[in-house]
């Protein structure tokens, strides 16, 4: 693999395993967190949803507790509210050179895979909206495996699936994502935060356990070489 301008190359064939996070690696979650809000907005009131979305922004934004406040002013209560939230049908769109890049690394007989944290219904719906769900070979949720990252189990469910490989996580979590890649020798790629990323706190984790072995600038500067 070599870097040049916040770009890279990356080798792939039938040997190569290729692992993706979710969440602001494929698409920005404050997307999904919009999608949810509008829904929520729509149900509590008829007419008007956007002040009510708005309002619902704002404070959210401000770091204030939204669903606290919903369930203070409106008849709604917090089980319906995370019900609309983790289960609606997301409007969100994957980021650009998604589809060419999982597509490029089929076409070189590469494996690719999702490893996410959250829940099955959610993560699905998420991957379902964006279209690319029948893409991936493998898709680990740590709901249905009942590990979260950074357990060694939702990564070595991988290794085992696939033996003799090389492995590569493609992500954007310093906190959590790179930790045992980087302790079974995988490769490790991070994606910059656009400055839209809903765990925006990589400076916090910069040590060398956190670290992904390489930085891209976002998704389409990954080139798939054979």
């Amino acid at each position: 693999m070599t870097m040049k301008s916040w770009c890279m190359d990356m080798k792939v064939d039938a040997k190569t395993v290729i692992c993706f996070d979710l969440d602001d690696t494929l698409y920005n979650e404050i997307d999904f967190l919009k999608s949810a809000y509008k829904e929520i907005a729509k149900h509590i009131v008829d007419e008007k949803w956007e002040f009510l979305y708005a309002k619902m922004l704002s404070l959210y934004r401000k770091s204030e507790n939204v669903f606290e406040f919903l369930t203070s002013n409106y008849p709604i209560s917090i089980d319906i509210l995370l019900n609309i939230y983790r289960n609606h049908i997301p409007k969100i769109e994957p980021f650009k050179g998604v589809f060419s890049l999982l597509n490029a690394i089929k076409k070189a007989n590469g494996s690719i895979c999702i490893i996410t944290d959250g829940r099955s219904l959610t993560q699905r719906n998420k991957l379902k909206a964006l279209g690319i769900i029948d893409l991936f070979d493998t898709i680990i949720i740590s709901e249905e495996i009942g590990t979260e990252k950074p357990n060694i189990n939702n990564y070595k469910t991988i290794e085992d699936k696939f033996p003799n490989c090389t492995y590569t996580y493609i992500a954007d979590n310093f906190k959590k994502d790179f930790i045992i890649p980087n302790q079974r020798y995988w490769n490790s790629i991070g994606i910059i935060d656009n400055g839209l990323n809903i765990h925006n706190n990589c400076f916090d984790y910069q040590s060398k356990k956190n670290i992904p072995k390489q930085l891209v600038a976002k998704i389409d500067c990954i080139q798939i070489v054979k």
